[in-house]
């Protein structure tokens, strides 16, 4: 929609502001976030199949039908063999044998449906728990953690563990009736044959059993890795235009193609492990069958077993074997999808925003009158790590008032909209809204109250229309366009074909820089929050912008409490209190013609901004 999009922002973490920014160094999220969360078990995976009883209670009724059908094919052939020798074709033995044929097809057909369907469901019941998790984390976690790693645990590590369910737990449960079934059998009809077989079968076991723990390992190596590639490409994708524009696009990629050579080679490793067991699985199924070919045709020859019975062994041999090796592919897939699975379990397991809620003193403070402040800060100290960001703030912002908080860079200006949002909790004081300690306020009722316009991510992808119902799901288009008109947009999303479906990309591209702020503070205002909180709104705007937004936020006033941050004076000097901060404490505080005289920190801004 505007003249010229802007440039998006290069943080790898664009839709997360640390408070901190300016006043001390955030921790370096291309590091990975220690891991103390156990190997992921067995258990733990069956453990999502808790909530698809039914279906897989069917699916096993299913597999013993279908393995009674397959068992049943072997003695039909038995009877045909030994009815060729007595000089007569049993023709219904044939028959029979075919109907079984294709009666095992067809409930092979519905069992194979059915597990991939609760396959289907449990990677949903994942997927929804990491979503639910990953918009609930406590900001501090974004702020250690990337963007790009935390979706590919949404996406690739889910995947993995869909491919342990289908090709691994799936391929298992089908085959283990029918592998129990033909060693019975193969008992029956020849123990010496049985006890060949087993052995030749221990020593394959017990290869692959052994490797597939090192698989489970490199897996979650590997899927680590792919979440740093993904994270990369996020990373570049996010700021495209600050990367081109400093002519860092080859040394952007150079930096994604080491990530991807680093995932390669992991993926490699487990690649070559996996190859090492399928020749194990194929030497077994050869051996034993070499051996029951020899030692049977021995004893046919002695008289002790006849041609018919041995047949039907190694037809029993090939049927117990088949599952053996989808039984060597499980074991494979199922390790890499604990790898896989312990790294949704790290997310899942940390805690969450709201598990913090709660009583104060086992009080639950209602939101006080009409004639408390608005806010108060009494002692307010909180730190970033090991660098304090405010020390001992104390401040009271009156109801109906606009209150702007200016000085320099890393004073902590934005950390205080911040643990006003309750994105952080204080180390020491008391931060009260219209009287209520805010920590005896559920989130959701805080936030309700709150508008809050960030400065870096102030429009999201969608359109007009999406980004003011964000706030206020149920306003019809009357609220959105009185919105609009509050804060001066209206006629240009009335110059837009579409109006307020207009289509605005990532960033809030298709916006100028100053609409796309005015669009949040519209957003904010139809939520009707009674205080709004404006980080920074003409940051990057020019005169003309600089005094629509001016407009925007005096008209958003008439009805509400509004405290800016701001860097731009002319911006706030109408406010009706300032306070002054430098390195985390409040120095001053007062009007603008007050300030002038009264503090030299907000004089010296004054004068380098050209207003005295």
């Amino acid at each position: 929609m505007a003249e010229a999009p802007a440039a998006a922002s290069a943080s790898s973490q664009a839709s997360v502001s640390s408070p901190t920014a300016a006043s001390s160094p955030a921790p370096d999220p291309t590091s990975p976030a220690p891991d103390t969360t156990p190997p992921a078990r067995l258990r733990d995976l069956l453990s999502y199949l808790g909530e698809h009883r039914a279906v897989l209670g069917v699916v096993v009724v299913v597999s013993f039908l279908g393995a009674g059908l397959s068992l049943a094919q072997p003695l039909m052939v038995n009877r045909a063999i030994g009815s060729v020798g007595s000089g007569a074709l049993d023709r219904s033995a044939v028959g029979l044998l075919v109907a079984l044929v294709v009666a095992a097809g067809l409930v092979g057909a519905v069992q194979q449906y059915l597990l991939e369907r609760t396959a289907e469901g449990v990677v949903l019941g994942a997927r929804r728990r990491l979503l639910a998790k990953l918009l609930r984390l406590p900001v501090r976690e974004y702020d250690v953690r990337r963007t790009g790693d935390l979706v590919s645990r949404v996406g690739s590590d889910t995947t993995l563990v869909r491919s342990a369910l289908t090709g691994g737990l799936v391929d298992a449960l089908g085959g283990s009736i029918v592998f129990v079934g033909a060693i019975v059998a193969m008992a029956l009809l020849d123990l010496v044959l049985l006890g060949i077989t087993l052995g030749v079968i221990l020593v394959a076991v017990a290869a692959v059993v052994v490797a597939s723990g090192r698989i489970q390992t490199l897996t979650k190596q590997s899927q680590e890795a792919v979440g740093r590639v993904a994270a990369g490409v996020e990373r570049a994708l996010s700021g495209l235009r600050t990367v081109r524009a400093s002519g860092a696009t080859e040394r952007e990629g150079r930096r994604l193609e080491e990530d991807a050579q680093a995932a390669y080679v992991l993926g490699v490793r487990v690649a070559r492990i996996g190859a090492i067991l399928w020749p194990v699985s194929g030497l077994a199924v050869q051996g034993a069958f070499l051996a029951v070919l020899g030692v049977g045709g021995y004893r046919v020859a002695a008289g002790t077993l006849t041609v018919a019975d041995l047949v039907t062994f190694i037809l029993f041999l090939f049927m117990m074997l088949m599952p053996l090796g989808q039984g060597f592919s499980a074991v494979v897939t199922v390790r890499s999808a604990l790898g896989a699975l312990a790294r949704i379990q790290e997310v899942l397991a940390l805690p969450s925003e709201d598990d913090d809620e709660g009583d104060l003193d086992g009080v639950r403070a209602p939101v006080a009158t009409v004639h408390a402040p608005a806010v108060e800060l009494a002692g307010v100290s909180f730190s970033y790590g090991d660098e304090p960001v405010l020390r001992d703030v104390t401040l009271t912002v009156p109801r109906g008032s606009i209150t702007a908080v200016v000085g320099p860079s890393g004073a902590g200006k934005t950390t205080l909209l911040a643990l006003l949002e309750r994105f952080y909790e204080p180390d020491a004081g008391v931060i009260r809204f219209e009287g209520a300690d805010v920590r005896a306020l559920p989130r959701a009722v805080l936030r309700s109250r709150i508008g809050y316009v960030e400065q870096d991510a102030p429009a999201l992808a969608g359109s007009i229309r999406d980004n003011l119902l964000l706030a206020a799901p149920g306003a019809d288009d009357a609220a959105c366009r009185r919105a609009l008109d509050a804060v001066n947009l209206l006629d240009r999303v009335d110059q837009h074909p579409a109006g307020l479906d207009a289509v605005l990309g990532d960033d809030g591209v298709g916006l100028s820089g100053g609409e796309r702020q005015r669009l949040a503070i519209a957003r904010a205002l139809i939520g009707g929050a009674p205080l709004l909180l404006l980080d920074e709104p003409t940051a990057s705007l020019d005169g003309r912008n600089e005094q629509a937004m001016r407009e925007a936020i005096r008209s958003a006033a008439e009805q509400r409490t509004v405290l800016i941050v701001a860097h731009r004076l002319a911006t706030v000097a109408d406010a009706d209190q300032i306070v002054v901060m430098e390195a985390g404490r409040v120095v001053a505080t007062g009007t603008h013609a007050e300030l002038l005289g009264t503090s030299p920190l907000y004089r010296e801004l004054a004068e380098h901004q050209l207003l005295v």
